[in-house]
């Protein structure tokens, strides 16, 4: 048994030491990676094939079968899995099961992805909230209104990382208590910006970290749009508050439109140097005007889904469940005891019934043994 054990991990480690070489060949990015792979059958062929079977695949030159048969990738590829082991950082191929389905289906997601925190690659809403570096008073306060009103919707936020409007939407995310994660253009060794490093870490804890770059990776400017493209695609939509003419901003909403993608956009003022992006993108009908969550809400019809939902599960109900589902239905705040005194239940059944009412999610528990309808 412990033999089988042994192999077995041996066989994942062979395969992820394939799989992440396959991004270590110098000019072989994403979507030729996958060309490689198709015309060759698998990682482990990719790098025994010979030169001259190589030369034969599309757009692979002399050059780059030089550069796959050097075994330089699979050396870099082993030396990446010890720092993620040692760092606790996971990999994730873009075939397993485990990567981001939002991102997968599109020809140039990255061939792997790390991670580190707690993520949930395949929650409900995942909202990217995006922006300029140097946010006005009235582009902070957008922020944190936005995030705070999609806390009903446990809406998970992503961003970049960075100064400003991005670095506000994690920081909001985290007071009202949504899942945040930051999208990173450089590998896990650091931070960047370095005053981020507290606030990355307590990102962790409820939500996480995501790069396709390798742990070493200096958040060199190339690397940015490049990283763009992962934000754009793991999300259902994009908000922008506040941006220039030009910015990363606005490459992620080009991804974005690119990927069928929602875009949102806050109008701004006409003069205002931080406007300019976003009333441009409203001009040019590549973003949806937006003055609120309920603009978002309306567009992606979550308030539709959501009551669909519940109707279909208020036909589940019995008939205890139902009294006390129409007991609460004026969304105030009731205590156990209350619900027990008001229905004549017993603690016991009262309890019961909420708990069943939790797993078919329409009733959600608050501190001091309180509820309310979701």
């Amino acid at each position: 048994m412990n033999k089988a054990l042994d192999n077995n991990n041996r066989n994942n480690e062979k395969e992820l030491i394939y799989q992440i070489a396959l991004t270590k060949i110098p000019n072989i990015g994403s979507v030729l990676a996958k060309q490689l792979l198709s015309y060759c059958g698998s990682l482990e062929k990719v790098f025994q094939s010979s030169k001259r079977e190589l030369i034969r695949i599309p757009k692979i030159g002399e050059k780059l079968s030089n550069d796959i048969l050097n075994a330089n990738a699979l050396r870099k590829a082993e030396s990446e899995i010890k720092l993620i082991e040692k760092n606790k950082i996971r990999a994730h191929y873009f075939l397993d099961k485990n990567y981001p389905s939002r991102l997968k289906h599109f020809d140039d997601c990255p061939i792997v992805l790390y991670s580190k925190g707690n993520i949930d690659w395949n929650k409900q809403r995942m909202i990217t909230v995006i922006g300029t570096r140097q946010p006005s008073f009235y582009g902070k306060e957008i922020c944190e209104e936005l995030i705070r009103d999609l806390k009903p919707y446990d809406a998970t936020i992503l961003s970049g990382l960075a100064h400003g409007i991005d670095s506000l939407a994690h920081q909001s995310a985290l007071k009202y208590d949504l899942a945040t994660y930051g999208i990173l253009g450089h590998g896990l060794k650091q931070i960047y910006p370095a005053k981020n490093k507290k606030l990355a870490n307590a990102m962790c804890e409820k939500g996480g970290l995501i790069t396709e770059f390798g742990f070493y990776t200096a958040p060199d400017r190339e690397n940015f749009p490049k990283r763009n493209r992962i934000v754009a695609g793991m999300s259902d939509a994009i908000v922008v508050i506040e941006s220039k003419a030009k910015g990363g901003s606005l490459i992620t909403v080009s991804y974005a439109n690119e990927y069928s993608k929602d875009v949102f956009a806050f109008p701004g003022r006409v003069k205002d140097q931080y406007s300019i992006g976003c009333n441009k993108l409203i001009k040019e009908h590549k973003a949806s005007l937006i003055e609120s969550v309920a603009d978002l809400a309306y567009i992606m019809q979550w308030d539709i889904i959501q009551k669909k939902k519940q109707l279909d599960l208020f036909q589940d109900l019995n008939e205890q469940e139902n009294k006390l589902v129409k007991f609460i239905e004026d969304k105030n705040k009731y205590s156990i005891d209350s619900i027990s005194r008001g229905l004549s239940l017993s603690p016991t059944e009262t309890a019961s019934t909420l708990l069943s009412l939790e797993f078919k999610g329409l009733v959600r528990s608050l501190p001091g043994k309180n509820f309310i309808l979701r």
